[in-house]
């Protein structure tokens, strides 16, 4: 039972990774049928990220009223709905309103699945549920391309829709799993509500490089290819393809993370992390062609890889799994808004100083991401 459980969890993460993708890669033509600017996919992301950041603030409350596994089918189905809503979207409009139910969809699930894992499983499983998120955003891309190349970006998000909602059901049938196993009984310490966990000594630091390390991670991904075109001379439809090479270290690290994470522990890894993404950042640094830089945003990824999951991970052992839950949906929620604001500050600074500083941008971020995390091990004295 409790390997079928973790089944079930890596498989609800594929889902909450399927959608991450689509809409960048289906935007380019989207726009065009919908009649609208393509600046308008910023209007839908922050739609998605404020729904996304209100149930991630409240999964605590979900999660302890409804069950983990409540709330997490719940959230799948709420996903589903989304998509295949947005697959028959007329205008721009009705995808905003789809766009409702996705975000929050995704922050609960997001929320009450990394508190389960972080309080019931070692931090490998943490970096390998983090792995299958990665594979649930790279397959979405090769989706919408094979709706592309049939005329219909529709047809892209009711497959995804559809698979959503397959595993839904999946979830939905194997309910009675998640109460035969031990581990996944709810905690019954009293648990803190949002005010009060943000009072916790050491919480401020831990959710400001939380926020740092997503501002890295997000302007990474979402400037690769502008990088490359506008630093390094690359055309934009080759450089179009160089922008899953972050997607693909970080899938790969958490991946091969997994076997070393329990040995070195939370702390370390972090700091390893944090160290090979200031490499990457250097390689992009050096003048030269394209090989550096395309290796420079492999290891970046790389680097990136640890981070989240140990994050996540070392939160019960650093404040006690009574606050865990309520600390872990406040640092979803730090999560989506370094995402969605700092990728946009970094747009305005490109535009005006030249998008070759991304590396020294990505840089400030590392050091203050290293400094608070650091600083709320200190504070809470933990060593691991």
């Amino acid at each position: 039972m409790y390997t079928l459980l973790l089944c079930l969890v890596y498989l609800a993460f594929v889902s909450l990774g399927l959608p991450d993708s689509l809409l960048g890669s289906g935007w380019p033509v989207m726009h065009l049928e919908l009649g609208v600017p393509v600046s308008f996919m910023g209007i839908l992301s922050t739609v998605v990220s404020l729904c996304t950041i209100l149930s991630s603030l409240f999964s605590n409350r979900l999660t302890r009223r409804f069950g983990t596994a409540g709330v997490t089918v719940a959230s799948v189905f709420l996903t589903a709905v989304a998509l295949l809503g947005y697959s028959v979207s007329p205008n721009f409009t009705m995808l905003l309103l789809f766009a409702i139910p996705y975000g929050l969809g995704a922050g609960a699930i997001d929320a009450a699945l990394n508190n389960f894992v972080a309080q019931h499983y070692s931090s490998r499983h943490m970096s390998w549920l983090h792995c299958f998120w990665g594979v649930g955003t790279i397959v979405s891309p090769f989706v919408m391309s094979y709706a592309l190349t049939l005329g219909a970006w529709n047809l892209g998000y009711r497959i995804v829709g559809f698979l959503q909602l397959g595993i839904a059901l999946v979830l939905l049938l194997t309910l009675p799993v998640w109460k035969k196993v031990p581990q996944a009984e709810q905690q019954s310490q009293r648990s803190v509500g949002i005010l009060e966990a943000l009072k916790i000594r050491g919480v401020p630091s831990l959710l400001l490089g939380f926020f740092s390390y997503c501002a890295i991670e997000v302007t990474a991904m979402n400037w690769a290819s502008t990088y490359f075109v506008f630093a390094k001379g690359i055309p934009p439809e080759q450089a179009a393809r160089f922008a899953s090479l972050c997607y693909i270290g970080i899938t790969a690290g958490r991946f091969l993370g997994g076997f070393v994470m329990n040995r070195l522990g939370d702390r370390r890894m972090i700091l390893l992390g944090a160290s090979i993404l200031s490499l990457g950042c250097i390689l992009l640094l050096i003048p030269g062609g394209t090989a550096l830089a395309f290796a420079g945003f492999l290891v970046i990824g790389f680097g990136c890889a640890p981070v989240y999951p140990c994050i996540i991970h070392a939160t019960p052992y650093n404040f006690g799994p009574e606050n865990a839950a309520a600390i872990i949906g406040i640092q979803m929620a730090f999560a989506y808004l370094g995402s969605t604001i700092m990728p946009l500050v970094f747009g305005v600074l490109g535009r005006i100083a030249g998008f070759w500083i991304l590396p020294l941008y990505l840089l400030i971020f590392v050091v203050l991401m290293v400094s608070m995390a650091e600083r709320t091990f200190r504070i809470t004295g933990k060593t691991k």
